[in-house]
């Protein structure tokens, strides 16, 4: 059994030891047994999940850019001035911005409508307030969504004066138009080696995730050094990961970068291992 039939069948099975925490997608994390520890194969013996192989690559470096002075942005996809039509949407996936906003810089009051808005700070704090009399800090370990539905109006700053905030702004396309609008802000359980992958968002707000108007669910993961997680993009689904910081290999023969995007609408096994600290998100899409 091969480096790739061993990972699948441990993610199913729970034998043998291995270095790192292993997860399927849409189950529980296995834990590893103590090395040495003699456990019989679960019956009956599943077939392991093959890699994925049909993989597009969207690099940090090929993204587009925007420079105000006060706001310095990264575009995955089309926005604003950045237009390029090989890269309009992956899916629902319309927006992926990674934005850096200086000390006491922001968005005034503008309007949205009929998106699914999801705001993900890894460093510093963001303020919010809208025209449904909402208002609050956004900070790193919490998540934040607006379905603009039929039209809402929003402001988005910085409220330090002397540090940076770096965020990533996600768009999604909703299941209908003229959705009511709402609001919602929610803490992400801490990682551990137990739960190195939380769900975030789903349709139904399950696991204590934000709801969205969307057939999507969108996983944030985060590795020490050394650690993987195996992620299976089930048939009929596609997959998108987003790496928000750190060096990542996926499926042991790709380097992932800070920036780096990678999708693919082939059903499989996403093996991902963290070369240094490492946090990513996984949008599960229909």
């Amino acid at each position: 059994m091969d480096r790739r039939e061993m990972l699948g069948w441990l993610a199913v099975s729970g034998a043998h030891a291995i270095a790192a925490p292993i997860l399927l997608g849409g189950c529980e994390p296995v834990r590893n047994p103590i090395a040495g520890a003699a456990q019989q194969p679960a019956s009956p013996i599943l077939t392991p999940p093959s890699f994925v192989e049909q993989l597009a690559f969207r690099r940090s470096a090929e993204r587009g850019s925007a420079d105000h002075g006060w706001l310095k942005a990264r575009h995955t996809f089309s926005f604003a001035r950045y237009q390029d039509p090989a890269h309009m949407s992956f899916r629902a996936l319309r927006v992926m911005n990674e934005d850096v906003i200086g000390p006491g810089g922001g968005f005034p009051m503008h309007p949205h409508k009929d998106m699914e808005i999801l705001t993900y700070v890894l460093d510093g704090a963001l303020e919010h307030k809208d025209s449904m009399s909402n208002g609050s800090i956004i900070s790193p370990g919490e998540v934040q969504t607006m379905s603009a539905g039929t039209g809402i109006r929003h402001s988005e700053f910085n409220p330090s004066q002397l540090g940076s905030v770096h965020l990533l702004q996600i768009w999604m396309t909703p299941d209908a138009r003229h959705h009511t609008p709402r609001y919602q802000q929610k803490t992400i359980p801490r990682a551990s080696a137990a739960a190195p992958i939380r769900l975030i968002a789903s349709p139904n707000g399950a696991q204590g995730s934000v709801a969205i108007h969307q057939d999507a669910r969108i996983h944030a993961v985060n590795l020490k050094r050394g650690e993987e997680v195996l992620y299976e993009v089930k048939p009929g689904r596609h997959a998108w990961v987003q790496v928000a910081r750190g060096r990542m290999t996926l499926n042991t023969a790709h380097t992932l970068e800070q920036g780096d995007g990678v999708s693919t609408g082939q059903a499989g096994a996403l093996l991902l291992g963290a070369n240094i600290a490492s946090e990513c998100l996984i949008f599960d899409l229909a």
